[in-house]
């Protein structure tokens, strides 16, 4: 069995931010069903987060999506005042108007609304990192991300990064300004944003993959996945995580939960080593 502590994951140092645990919380699955509405429990909601940052998590990720604004709002119920070294991360940049519709809105005063109103939820005056959640192509970039840099200059964010984008993205924005980290869906399964995270690792950027932990078929019985949890005691979860972790020093992960023991075993996967061999197996296998 592996021990259940976030710190055993090393630290990575996002830039404008500082260091934190490479093994973070996604505050996304708090809200309601469909990440959308209330929680079944406010309270179960508060007592994960608290639970994550006994655990040596310091490093929570959230957007003013997931509600909208309630995930937010749980956050800082749970967590304010902040502890010093946690670093709080939210996104704006994607509009809801139901439990499944997802909608880009990059207007600049959009973003610059939505940016207010998550310095309100999360009780703050600065954001430590503020993550455009999808470019709008219906907006110019320059609009999308001059806004951002003016908030950046103003001082209500530290850092900046983007959510869900291309390696060129990544460097037209970067002429605008530093981009410290990248958050796109990456897991053993999908593998379609490498070319992100290689870029990510060569120029020091974070790379926070979403939806670390699915598996697919390769944690069906007899997969690699389920042959090196039923070796090493691990849970299939913890051995994807560990897969993401040990794969580069750039990797974020951020599993998201609502349940305090489902966080306590996947901050297990920070404790797991996996051999060269496994590794090696995991990442030839999709």
């Amino acid at each position: 069995m592996t021990t259940p502590n976030a710190s055993s994951s090393g630290t990575f140092d996002i830039p404008g931010v500082g260091g934190v645990n490479r093994l973070g919380y996604g505050a996304m699955r708090i809200t309601g069903e469909g990440i959308w509405g209330e929680p079944a429990s406010r309270e179960t909601a508060r007592e994960v987060l608290r639970r994550a940052v006994e655990l040596g998590v310091n490093f929570i990720d959230t957007a003013d999506s997931y509600g909208p604004d309630v995930s937010e709002e749980i956050i800082a119920e749970a967590l304010h005042p902040y502890a010093d070294g946690l670093v709080i991360a939210t996104k704006a940049g994607l509009t809801r108007t139901g439990p499944d519709v997802w909608v880009p809105l990059g207007r600049a005063e959009y973003l610059r609304q939505q940016a207010e109103k998550s310095l309100r939820n999360l009780k703050v005056d600065v954001i430590d990192l503020f993550q455009l959640h999808r470019i709008d192509p219906k907006v110019d970039t320059a609009e999308q991300f001059g806004v951002l840099k003016e908030l950046q200059d103003e001082g209500k964010v530290k850092a900046l990064g983007l959510s869900q984008v291309s390696v060129a993205e990544i460097e037209e924005a970067s002429k605008v300004f530093t981009v410290a980290t990248v958050q796109n869906r990456y897991n053993l399964t999908d593998r379609s944003a490498a070319d992100v995270q290689a870029y990510c690792a060569a120029h020091g950027i974070g790379f926070i993959p979403w939806a670390p932990v699915s598996a697919g078929e390769l944690a069906q019985p007899g997969g690699p996945v389920d042959e090196i949890a039923t070796r090493t005691g691990a849970s299939h979860a913890q051995v994807a995580l560990a897969w993401i972790l040990q794969s580069s020093p750039v990797n974020l992960p951020i599993p998201g939960t609502g349940s305090v023991a489902h966080l306590e075993d996947n901050l297990g996967g920070a404790g797991l080593t996996l051999s060269d061999a496994d590794l090696a197996e995991l990442t030839n296998a999709a």
